[in-house]
């Protein structure tokens, strides 16, 4: 009978929390997959430990260094969406080439195709001096392996081109609000339904 047949489920969205060490990405990516009800995938853990020994002795990575770790990050995302799942991401996704790496987690996705892609990007900015702070008192609480004086090299790498449609929102505003409006901005597209107080 026609119009019996159930609606088609929306595939899964991958929402990428981005910006530099320190901007506060992981909180907000941690809080939004907690909002969703999805898997939160947090890329510094797919790093291999020959990076995170250099980032730690203030080396900055080369694209060569980036590119399994990427790769690796990419195949994870990669499985949720394939599945039909949200999922939350936070990643320095620093340079344009680095998104297009996560974004090809989307097996649809045609380079420079930014509005069709299923993984979207919200990038955190705030001054260099708040970054700095943050960093600092996380180094000291040995919370991370990125010193803060690799913070200049990620600034300098970090590039967004008009065309991507990337959301850039103030890191120092509440997480809490961060989560609330990138629902409400993502709210069509995302797979599940969401809780209405986001």
């Amino acid at each position: 009978m026609a119009g019996s047949d159930p609606p088609l489920a929306r595939p899964g969205l991958a929402i990428v929390i981005m910006g530099v060490s320190g901007c506060g990405k992981s909180t907000v990516a941690a809080l939004l997959a907690e909002a969703l009800g999805c898997s939160f995938i947090e890329a510094d853990d797919y790093h291999s430990q020959e990076n995170k020994a250099k980032m730690s002795k203030g080396i900055p990575l080369s694209d060569a260094d980036r590119t399994p770790w990427l790769e690796s990050l990419q195949d994870a995302i990669r499985e949720r969406l394939d599945g039909g799942e949200n999922v939350a991401v936070s990643c320095s996704a620093l340079r344009l080439k680095y998104r297009e790496v996560i974004r090809a987690a989307d097996r649809s996705y045609k380079p420079g195709d930014y509005a069709t892609c299923r993984v979207k990007f919200v990038c955190l900015r705030t001054s260099a001096e708040v970054i700095t702070e943050r960093m600092q008192r996380r180094s000291s609480e040995g919370k991370h392996f990125m010193p803060a004086s690799l913070l200049q090299s990620q600034l300098d790498l970090l590039k967004i081109d008009a065309a991507e449609g990337i959301t850039e929102v103030d890191a120092t505003v509440r997480a809490g609000n961060i989560v609330r409006d990138t629902v409400a901005q993502f709210r069509e597209e995302l797979a599940s339904t969401v809780p209405p107080c986001f």
